[in-house]
């Protein structure tokens, strides 16, 4: 079984809500897939396609951190709040970080609503799948400012062996690993050997980076046995092996 561990097949790219594209992963071999949070307007959604396909799916609640405007930190997260105490089961905080590279404006901000996520995921004893894009610094000083650090994932990572480095004296964290990889000048599949197998989840981020050979096209989770061929030749080891590993990774950090 392979397990996408961060799709949104939920969103409005997907016209019927996702529910063909569910099928064509299960049909895939994609047993498992991790549906993150993105801001109040994609709960619904996002439950609706997690209760069609309860036996394949798995939610995490979190605002992203493109969606943080003025408003008080703590007032942008209550539905995240209240949805973790209404009963709803939730795998995962997330997604959350932080993200500079359209607009920095919000970035004090950010950090703050970022903060006070990780707190939940701490207290929670969930773990945290975080979006960093131009942040790493960011990210980890508010990592650092913490007294009880969640497991994290870091969601499509696409950086270098010093960023690696960098994440690992914080923790032993997980690396997602999604399409970026079989991109022909990315610099990502050397970096691989540095994370290692045993810190690898797979994941497609659909709609969004599709992997060769759909590049350019709406992504959706049955790609993701293309990106585990390139995972799997960069490592040196077979695309079943990589899939099983994954897998195994992915129980560990998302308890199911």
């Amino acid at each position: 079984m392979i397990v996408d561990t961060h799709t949104h097949l939920y969103l409005e790219e997907f016209g019927d809500g996702g529910q063909d594209a569910v099928q064509r992963a299960i049909d895939a071999g994609v047993g498992l897939m991790i549906l993150p949070n993105v801001d109040r307007s994609t709960v619904e959604p996002m439950k609706q396609l997690h209760n069609s396909f309860p036996n394949n799916t798995l939610m995490a609640i979190g605002h992203h951190p493109t969606e943080v405007d003025d408003a008080p930190a703590e007032a942008q997260i209550d539905y995240v709040v209240s949805e973790l105490a209404n009963g709803q089961h939730y795998a995962a905080i997330g997604e959350i970080g932080i993200d500079l590279y359209w607009d920095a404006t919000h970035r004090v901000r950010q950090m703050e609503v970022f903060r006070l996520q990780l707190q939940l995921a701490a207290q929670r004893q969930l773990p945290a799948i975080i979006h960093c894009r131009d942040g790493l610094r960011e990210v980890l000083e508010v990592i650092d400012s913490l007294a009880d650090v969640p497991q994290c994932v870091f969601h499509s990572f696409g950086g270098t062996t010093d960023d690696v480095d960098e994440i690992r004296r914080r923790g032993d964290f997980y690396f997602g690993i999604n399409g970026i990889v079989t991109f022909k000048n990315s610099k990502l599949r050397e970096v691989l050997p540095a994370i290692g197998i045993d810190r690898i989840l797979l994941e497609t981020d659909a709609p969004y980076l599709a992997p060769v050979p759909f590049r350019g096209k709406r992504n959706e989770s049955a790609y993701i046995i293309h990106t585990a061929a390139h995972i799997a030749n960069a490592l040196g080891i077979t695309a079943e092996e990589v899939a099983e590993r994954t897998t195994a990774n992915a129980r560990q950090l998302f308890k199911f």
